[in-house]
């Protein structure tokens, strides 16, 4: 009950944290979170999941997006891949929701695979009320770009009775730096491990590298990555844009020779804009 009024209390108090971190509604509201193994009073803050609205002044434009922040399925780096990215786009008159989702614990989840993407998709059924005129664009980051190209591509597999109505299915993807596959040349095996892990079965392997999931339903999607990647080698990048382009699904691909993992909006080794690029991409893809 202490850990139920907390959260409520953080909800009535939205405007001490609107400057920095939106308007901070709980996923669920007061529900049950499906799939829980605990009701939302024995839960721990940090597993009750959360979005932050960041509302632009002019809320003319026709897209709205969802940010995913990345950590690995092991933290939620929300504020450079979260708050940040939202401050931008409403710099630029689109507002964001950036989730931030619950990580996959067996302790907390029945099933903790299809944890965080239950909680995507939650995340969409509410921007699609929201917003039912606009259309949704889904960037994601790192382990958040795992779970974007999830919700991009398991639209058709919603997690719960209530979403069977909902249309479900982001309208542009972006995966910056993103995990796609859990094949163990080229994926991370620190994000791999909390998913799917410890044991994994090789049907777990397939269905969750996301290259195998798309389909000419996918999305139009940008992708970014940097080549000396270590962390999440750009072959995770590469192989989705291949996939994609099996199925002649528009795409574009931003490298960087160097910068690593993580940075974010900003490339300390470049001063080239990728984010620039993919608002410039978006804008004409939207167009057409």
């Amino acid at each position: 009950m202490k850990n139920l009024l907390l959260l409520l209390l953080s909800i009535m108090s939205i405007h001490l944290y609107a400057q920095d971190t939106g308007e901070m509604r709980a996923l669920y509201g007061v529900e049950e979170i499906p799939g829980s193994l605990k009701s939302v009073q024995e839960l721990e803050d940090a597993d009750i999941p959360k979005l932050f609205v960041h509302t632009a002044a002019d809320s003319s434009k026709d897209i709205v997006f969802l940010v995913i922040p990345g950590g690995g399925y092991s933290h939620v780096a929300i504020n450079h891949e979260g708050h940040a990215v939202a401050k931008r786009l409403n710099d630029l008159g689109y507002s964001a929701y950036v989730l931030r989702y619950r990580l996959p614990k067996t302790t907390t989840m029945k099933d903790k695979r299809y944890g965080p993407v239950q909680d995507a998709q939650y995340a969409m059924a509410q921007i699609r009320k929201d917003h039912s005129n606009k259309k949704i664009a889904v960037i994601g980051f790192s382990a958040g770009g795992h779970l974007a190209a999830s919700v991009s591509n398991l639209f058709e597999l919603p997690q719960t009775e209530a979403l069977k109505q909902v249309n479900l299915r982001p309208d542009f993807t972006v995966l910056a730096y993103p995990v796609i596959s859990f094949e163990d040349a080229i994926t991370n095996k620190g994000t791999k491990e909390s998913l799917i892990g410890p044991d994994f079965k090789p049907e777990d392997v397939e269905f969750f590298s996301m290259e195998n999931r798309v389909s000419e339903s996918s999305q139009p999607t940008f992708l970014m990555s940097a080549k000396d990647d270590k962390t999440v080698p750009i072959e995770n990048a590469n192989r989705y844009a291949k996939a994609l382009n099996a199925y002649n699904v528009r795409n574009a691909m931003f490298t960087f020779e160097e910068g690593g993992h993580g940075f974010g909006l900003i490339n300390k080794t470049n001063d080239r804009d990728w984010f620039a690029a993919m608002m410039k991409w978006l804008e004409e893809v939207n167009a057409q």
